[in-house]
């Protein structure tokens, strides 16, 4: 038997989804998939390769559906001009949010000068842009490193902190994810929290909205606030959705 929460689940997190696909393989036909499947959903935005961002642009103007990219990614490195670089370019693209990869290596050997410097430089060229900062919780590992990258990247400006690229072997869990709001809730600015990697269920949606209800409140969770990011959580949604 299906559970009846299961479509109302379904119904909240459709909006709050960040349609991605950041494979190796993507092609210019995947993103038409993507884009087409984006209208249908709606969900609030595609986020893919910079390579991308022009045709995201283009399929999606008047829809609403924000365009995301990710720069530094997925290794999160130390180089804070190519960062900047490649962060305007695909802002002239017409990307309207920026998912940028702490250099977590960086702060975990002690520099957090260079990683703050790093989140400082693309939110000076994000603008008005959103500015969503990985922080890569696998790889951080221990629940204090978690929180200073938390404080580092909102004190630095982010918009949003995500748990994840997808590409590590550990990605979102519900401990890293629960951290990361608390530094929301205790910072006093207006933040928002971005899940991604390994959600494939509607359980794993409500997981986190369960999360985010308990720590911010049962008001707080919107496109503006949350949002989950998947490439293979989308056809789950919209088929659970009707239930």
């Amino acid at each position: 038997m299906t559970d009846p929460g299961t479509g109302a689940v379904a119904r909240r997190a459709l909006p709050l989804l960040d349609l991605t696909d950041l494979g190796e393989t993507c092609t210019e036909t995947k993103i038409d998939v993507l884009c087409r499947d984006a209208k249908v959903g709606p969900v609030a935005a595609i986020c893919v390769w910079p390579r991308f961002v022009t045709q995201g642009r283009r399929a999606l103007a008047g829809t609403g559906i924000r365009i995301a990219t990710v720069i530094n990614f997925p290794e999160g490195g130390d180089d804070c001009a190519r960062a900047t670089d490649d962060t305007a370019e695909a802002l002239r693209d017409g990307a309207d949010e920026i998912d940028l990869v702490l250099p977590y290596r960086a702060l975990q050997r002690g520099d957090a000068a260079l990683a703050r410097d790093m989140v400082e430089a693309v939110r000076d060229i994000c603008g008005t842009a959103t500015l969503k900062v990985i922080l890569e919780t696998g790889e951080l590992g221990d629940p204090e490193t978690i929180r200073a990258a938390s404080r580092l990247a909102l004190e630095a400006g982010a918009n949003f902190l995500k748990t994840s690229t997808g590409k590590s072997s550990v990605s979102a869990t519900p401990e890293a994810a629960e951290l990361m709001l608390t530094e929301i809730r205790a910072s006093g600015r207006p933040a928002g929290l971005k899940v991604s990697g390994g959600l494939r269920s509607v359980a794993d949606a409500a997981t986190y909205l369960a999360l985010a209800d308990r720590i911010m409140g049962s008001d707080w969770v919107t496109p503006e606030t949350f949002r989950l990011g998947a490439s293979s959580l989308y056809g789950t949604l919209v088929q659970a959705r009707d239930l």
